[in-house]
């Protein structure tokens, strides 16, 4: 969310219509004071906050794998039907009827731009959904359907084309939207032509492998239309948290990690990669509770007391000792204490200006108290250095023309000036515009100097460690491209998941599914997307 509103000022707002409405909207008595019609400047934000909402659910799931975190049973490659049930059944029965709600009513009452904007969350939410389950219901989603086909996930995304065309038509007829109904953009026709112009984008890059050709032929055209995508920070179609503690309005990671009972463990792949490359997110991901604890608990480290990927050991008394997420994305502590193992050959990650306690920062366990950050964290979607990324990838894979090393570059600094931002507005370092810089050319002279598979991987490598926020296109990232080099698992469960498992309350309740269950399940941990063929 881009401008003054935030979560904390809608909060209340949509709490009230929620309590005094459903998505259908029938009421058996013709009584004026309760329309059977809905409001959509108020149904609006309850569909992006729901959207939001449910993503955590997900967005866990795919942090795991992809080892952004080193808990959670699908960093050991496992998962069940109630793994995902409740992003399943939130997307399901909250934000997909009231998007089909806001496009039926709003088509009628020609309020073009809320068609638009729910067309894009729609196509959006739809293509995740794709991207993570495969086949899901989609014909007979909404409706009166008691058991609901499983539509080709391919099929899905060739419809989903075809509404963020249908969207983008419809703000030509006309685009008025309530600022404050929109959590996003405020309103702003413009930002929504950029979001998706750059949804089809980052959808054609995902195709790339299963249909090179149409992939090609799409990002080629969008480019070639000089088509508005999001190229300023600024753009980003990112969720805001506020800072509101009743209501709960602050980010998932923060109230988690930051409560007594800890979120789980930070990973030690994502430590040591940006320690090892002098990246200077280093103390903005992660903020160490104790200086000198090391892996165990022990008392002979640095603070980095995280876990490898996939170890299912006990934890120990550690809530006061293992590191935490840090300041971004979820506006929780910045790390400025000494890290005393740095060299003279780390630039960009050094100890210049830290205390030699842990945190310059007064932190404390208690959940309201200002010491423990702000919570005003963010949620990136779809974002400035995320479509520069892509259209990387798409150059150095696609003949798309342009520069992939400038590209990258580009995406690289995008992002570094997303974490500073957000780092200034929350209690943080904002870091230099000279290590901004010198990082990004640091990053472009590595891919240049590599050969052709050495560019592919120091780009995923830079988009993987990008993505810490946002573990979902992650996921999708490993599973088109098999890079970064993720770490062995201590002692995997499974193999790795393919997709995620179904809720185990469709499988239960859809008649056309119940009596393959199980058959369906296990080809959900084994057998890839549509595009990753």
């Amino acid at each position: 969310m881009k401008g003054k509103y935030r979560v904390s000022d809608i909060l209340l707002l949509v709490l009230i219509f929620l309590a005094s409405s459903c998505s259908d909207f029938v009421d058996i008595n013709d009584d004026p004071n309760n329309p059977t019609t809905p409001t959509l400047s108020l149904l609006l934000p309850s569909t992006q906050l729901s959207m939001a909402g449910h993503f955590n659910n997900i967005n866990a799931g795919g942090s795991s794998v992809v080892q952004h975190f080193a808990s959670g049973s699908l960093n050991r490659w496992s998962q069940s039907g109630t793994s995902f049930s409740s992003a399943w059944s939130g997307f399901y029965t909250g934000t997909i009827p009231d998007l089909e709600t806001i496009i039926r009513v709003g088509t009628a009452q020609e309020q073009w731009g809320y068609v638009a904007i729910a067309k894009l969350q729609k196509a959006y939410l739809y293509s995740i959904m794709v991207d993570l389950w495969g086949d899901v219901p989609y014909s007979e989603a909404v409706g009166d359907f008691a058991n609901p086909k499983l539509d080709k996930g391919e099929d899905i995304y060739n419809s989903l084309f075809a509404l963020i065309d249908e969207a983008l038509a419809d703000m030509d007829k006309s685009f008025t939207v309530v600022a404050a109904s929109d959590v996003f953009y405020q309103g702003s026709k413009a930002n929504w032509q950029r979001m998706g112009n750059s949804l089809k984008l980052k959808m054609f890059n995902q195709i790339r492998v299963s249909d090179p050709a149409r992939a090609a032929a799409g990002i080629k055209a969008l480019l070639a239309s000089n088509a508005p995508l999001i190229s300023d920070n600024a753009q980003d179609f990112t969720f805001q948290y506020g800072t509101n503690v009743t209501p709960n309005a602050r980010h998932p990671w923060f109230t988690s990690w930051y409560s007594t009972g800890r979120g789980g463990y930070t990973s030690m792949q994502l430590i040591n990669k940006l320690k090892d490359s002098d990246d200077p997110r280093l103390r903005y991901y992660i903020f160490r509770q104790n200086a000198n604890v090391g892996l165990a608990n022990s008392m002979n480290g640095e603070g980095y007391y995280g876990r490898e990927p996939g170890d299912g050991a006990a934890a120990p008394a550690d809530l006061n000792t293992r590191a935490l997420v840090g300041i971004y994305p979820a506006a929780g502590l910045y790390d400025n204490g000494t890290i005393k193992t740095l060299t003279a050959s780390h630039q960009f990650l050094n100890n210049t200006g830290a205390v030699s306690t842990t945190s310059s920062n007064s932190f404390k366990i208690s959940l309201f108290t200002s010491g423990d950050g702000t919570g005003a964290g963010i949620l990136p979607l779809i974002t400035h250095s995320m479509v520069k990324f892509i259209r990387a990838e798409a150059a150095l894979t696609l003949d798309t023309g342009e520069d992939a090393g400038l590209l990258l570059a580009e995406a690289v600094a995008a992002q570094l000036n997303s974490v500073s931002t957000l780092a200034s507005r929350n209690k943080g370092n904002v870091m230099p515009a000279t290590t901004i810089s010198g990082f990004s050319n640091k990053v472009k002279a590595e891919f240049i100097a590599a050969g052709t598979t050495g560019k592919m991987n120091v780009l995923m490598t830079q988009k993987w460690i990008a993505l810490f926020g946002n573990g979902v296109e992650s996921y999708n990232d490993y599973r088109r491209t098999g890079l970064p080099v993720l770490g062995d698992l201590v002692a995997p469960l499974d193999v790795f998941p393919m997709r995620y498992y179904y809720s185990e309350t469709e499988m239960t309740s859809n008649e056309t599914l119940i009596n393959d269950r199980e058959s369906i399940q296990r080809a959900q941990q084994t057998l890839p997307v549509f595009w990753d063929k």
